[in-house]
């Protein structure tokens, strides 16, 4: 399995299968870096499994996550949005910051309903989309898919 993380005190999640499809995602505010600091251990540990995690973001919150990694005896890939976005979005999609939330939430759609994932309830939070598009990005940096699927391709 792969963990990605869209980094932030408001946090995305996704988890991906080694077929490459989507089995989870989830967005949650920890408000504090104190709180951070203990939801990535406890994120990691009910991630054992995850033999891939991506954090996308940088600073002093991917030094967080990169530690409790560490100390879960895993190494976790620190990578930038625009790594992740100038693979899975248009040129155009990728001009203004919301033009790219926006089109991540159309990729992260696509994704779920190629997946068979769980829909969104809501409005799907852009952490999560921004989690999803990570984690197809991970999983395609992988060789776990060949390619970007057709049904999200053309989404």
């Amino acid at each position: 399995m792969l963990l990605a993380v869209d980094l932030g005190l408001k946090t995305g999640f996704a988890l991906y299968g080694r077929d490459g499809r989507l089995i989870s995602y989830r967005s949650q505010n920890l408000g504090t870096r104190a709180r951070l600091r203990k939801a990535a251990g406890s994120v990691l540990h009910d991630h054992r499994d995850a033999e891939r995690i991506v954090l996308e973001g940088g600073g002093d919150i991917a030094e967080i996550w990169k530690r409790a990694a560490e100390r879960a005896g895993r190494r976790a890939r620190v990578i930038d949005a625009h790594v992740w976005r100038r693979q899975l979005l248009l040129p155009r999609e990728q001009r203004r910051g919301f033009q790219a939330k926006e089109a991540a939430d159309g990729l992260a759609r696509a994704v779920i309903e190629w997946s068979g994932a769980k829909r969104p309830k809501g409005k799907l939070r852009h952490d999560a989309a921004e989690a999803i598009g990570v984690g197809l990005w991970g999983v395609l940096d992988a060789g776990w898919l060949p390619a970007i699927p057709e049904d999200i391709a053309r989404r």
